[in-house]
């Protein structure tokens, strides 16, 4: 089997789903006017507002706000918008390379253009690679960064999802790696909504009946937990959804709806 034929798959399908954990990472907007606009889900607003300032923390702000946009709607995400944030992250670490939250910003944008992509061209723009290089150098510089921990952890669960063991073995992916990176994520910030949500929703997604049980903890834990804006409202809200199809018993619809959000 072509290592090719297989990874490129997976970072077109996979990665696109380890988006919205990282929309909550704290970007540092340069007012309090800023972040109660990205608070109330005033996204484009806020995104305008920071790029005109235009310091690093104001482009990577940028971008977080944007890519919020995409992930907090209904529909498929607007690529002008996340060719937009991409272009933010860059201009953020354009003037700090070792810039944190670009970097985080920077894998979330790369992860959604991916997922409109031909397998083959995602493959070849290198897109999954970069993005779980540029979490894992925040790791580097940034041990306790329980963004990144969630991100690498979603990853890892959607590679092995789309690629299974095979697959998982060419992109460097384990289950083992998800757990440690979740678990370091939940130490760090156990009241995380973004954590749990998407940990368990990417459990889901590969395997209901194996992993029901560390699904329904983790979902517990995201409903139980305290909403501090808009993304992690939204978030919740679709934490609260897929418990209550689990608690209704039908694991096949579960499933399916676990493979449907984001």
């Amino acid at each position: 089997m072509r290592r090719s034929g297989v990874a490129s798959g997976l970072i077109a399908a996979a990665f696109g789903a380890v988006l919205s954990l990282a929309q909550t990472a704290s970007a540092h907007p340069t007012s309090a006017d800023l972040a109660g606009k990205f608070a109330r889900g005033e996204y484009m607003t806020a995104a305008l507002a920071a790029e005109t300032a235009a310091g690093a923390d104001d482009m990577a702000f940028a971008a977080r706000a944007l890519l919020a946009q995409c992930m907090t709607g209904s529909s498929e995400p607007d690529l002008t918008l996340v060719e937009r944030a991409q272009r933010d992250a860059e201009a953020a670490l354009k003037i700090d390379p070792g810039h944190e939250e670009g970097r985080l910003q920077l894998a979330i944008a790369l992860s959604l253009k991916s997922r409109n992509m031909d397998a083959m061209a995602a493959w070849g723009a290198g897109y999954g690679e970069k993005g779980k290089k540029l979490a894992e150098e925040v790791l580097r510089s940034d041990p306790r960064n329980f963004y990144a921990h969630g991100f690498l952890a979603v990853w890892n669960v959607e590679v092995e999802r789309r690629g299974g063991g095979v697959g998982a073995w060419m992109l460097g992916a384990s289950l083992e790696a998800a757990r440690r990176h979740y678990d370091a994520a939940r130490a760090l910030a156990p009241d995380d909504v973004g954590v749990h949500w998407q940990y368990a929703r990417a459990l889901a997604a590969l395997d209901l009946n194996r992993y029901w049980n560390d699904v329904d903890a983790a979902l517990t834990r995201a409903v139980a937990a305290t909403a501090a804006d808009h993304v992690e409202q939204v978030m919740q809200a679709r934490a609260k959804q897929l418990l209550e199809a689990l608690e209704a018993g039908n694991r096949d619809v579960a499933q399916k709806l676990a493979r449907e959000m984001l």
